[in-house]
């Protein structure tokens, strides 16, 4: 059945994977620790550890390359029983810092679909992760312009968008989220009365997975690529 947006007047997007690359580089780090550790164990269970602790310490850090590096230190230690080197904690410290620096890398069409809606819409930021991280990729995209509020919120669950909503005075049946994650940025909306449009990014963090049976019967629609977003609105 097709959805119907013609009484959306707000509408949200996620940042990471939705407007510019990231969990590529999460991807990338997590072979630099395989091989940073790989005396201790093989790559494949290095990444099952990494991902184990880094659950174990979420509730802790958050979200965000902070919490990531902080997880995989603290995977060196206890799989070297505390014999991990100096040299070995100073690179996972500069795998960190790379990842902060990375330039800003716009997915395919992105500041042309901003563009186009901003002029009939009014647009927001809901995103998850570290607060300063976030702001200085907003800042370093060159997107902020088109935006007229930026949420960094600490998980995004249904309860976490009901009270942005309210916070911001939108009806969920006025409110379109965009974003990549089923998990985080289509199934909560969907359950609350909101309308959701899902970009798939071609790598999904593990904790972002959902089962075909938890997506089922859920009313939302999936396109490829940003672009094709402006068809619905023609």
């Amino acid at each position: 059945m097709e959805v119907d947006y013609k009484n959306i007047k707000v509408i949200g997007f996620d940042a990471d994977d939705t407007l510019w690359v990231n969990e590529t580089y999460f991807r990338e780090a997590e072979e630099e620790a395989g091989r940073l550790l790989s005396r201790y164990e093989t790559p494949n269970k290095i990444d099952q550890e990494l991902f184990k602790m880094e659950m174990k310490n979420l509730p802790t850090y958050g979200y965000g390359v902070k919490g990531f590096v902080l997880s995989m230190i603290e995977l060196a230690v206890e799989l070297s029983n505390g014999k991990v080197s100096n040299d070995v904690i100073a690179e996972m410290l500069n795998i960190g810092k790379e990842m902060i620096n990375k330039p800003i890398e716009l997915l395919d069409g992105v500041e042309d679909v901003l563009k186009v809606l901003s002029k009939d819409f009014r647009l927001i930021v809901a995103t998850k992760g570290d607060l300063l991280d976030q702001e200085r990729k907003l800042e370093k995209s060159g997107l902020l312009k088109y935006f007229h509020h930026i949420e960094v919120l600490s998980e995004k669950q249904d309860v976490n968008y009901s009270k942005l909503l309210k916070h911001l005075d939108i009806e969920p049946e006025a409110f379109l989220m965009i974003g990549n994650s089923l998990k985080s940025d289509i199934l909560p909306l969907v359950s609350i009365g909101a309308k959701a449009i899902h970009v798939p990014f071609h790598t999904t963090w593990q904790h972002e997975t959902v089962t075909k049976k938890e997506a089922n019967g859920s009313d939302f629609e999936t396109v490829q690529s940003l672009t094709e977003i402006l068809d619905f609105f023609n």
